[in-house]
């Protein structure tokens, strides 16, 4: 598949510049910051999810502010686990800005209860990951929608052909949307039950998936995950600027 997709883009001109990225023009207004910057106040830990076995469910993850960051990692080798904000959430948009090494697996949690059951905007950031598709993390359904794979280094990009929703990049304009290293945007939208969620890198949309049926409750936390497994006691995962801004379902 990859090399399918890498004979057809070598024939197009590399040219492309962040100029012909198809960036939306977003509403800022409205959004309320749910971090400070200075501690974890609004959020707590969970120890719940089934990332957090290695611990025997005690620990979930080190959860640290170095920076005005929200930094997290395992805690010991394999035991990851959720932060998430002390108040619940129906229809809403939220905004993340996302640093993180190219490795760990995480994830930005939508409706979360405490055992981590939610839709998730994949923010797994590693060979053969993904970021802005939706997956059903708990959830029914078998829900995991994406088009796209990244590769052994963060500048690999490869469009999944057969994709619901398709690409909206090429590989040549990836670069030029998404930089390592540096703070990236991510943003994701949920509205109704079923719902529907839409996803976003750096004003660019990703994804439109809209479930059918209702599988998880009206209402639920945002949260933010250090994967179980392998050993990420290292490599961490950050988070900064997280706003929300509750929607009105009737509009």
């Amino acid at each position: 598949m990859r090399g399918w997709w890498l004979s057809v883009w070598l024939l197009v001109p590399l040219a492309a510049t962040a100029a012909d990225l198809p960036r939306e023009r977003l509403d800022n207004t409205g959004f309320v910051s749910l971090f400070d910057g200075k501690s974890l106040n609004g959020w707590h830990v969970s120890a719940q999810t089934g990332h957090s076995r290695a611990s025997e469910n005690k620990t979930g993850g080190k959860w640290v502010i170095e920076e005005g960051a929200i930094v997290g990692s395992q805690d010991i080798p394999g035991n990851g686990g959720i932060v998430l904000t002390d108040k619940s959430y129906g229809d809403f948009e939220v905004i993340v800005e996302m640093r993180n090494d190219y490795g760990p697996d995480s994830g930005l949690f939508l409706r979360s209860n405490e055992q981590g059951q939610a839709y998730q905007y994949m923010v797994d950031y590693h060979d053969n990951g993904n970021l802005a598709g939706v997956y059903g993390e708990g959830l029914s359904g078998g829900i995991h929608v994406r088009n796209f794979d990244l590769g052994p280094k963060p500048t690999d990009f490869f469009p999944k052909a057969d994709a619901p929703f398709p690409c909206p990049i090429t590989p040549a304009q990836w670069p030029e949307l998404w930089k390592h290293g540096e703070w990236n945007e991510l943003r994701a939208r949920i509205v109704g039950n079923p719902p529907t969620i839409t996803t976003w890198i750096n004003g660019v949309r990703f994804m439109q998936f809209t479930d059918t049926e209702k599988r998880h409750p009206d209402t639920g936390m945002i949260a933010l995950q250090v994967h179980g497994g392998g050993d990420y006691t290292k490599q961490f995962v950050r988070y900064r600027g997280v706003k929300v801004k509750v929607l009105d379902a009737s509009k």
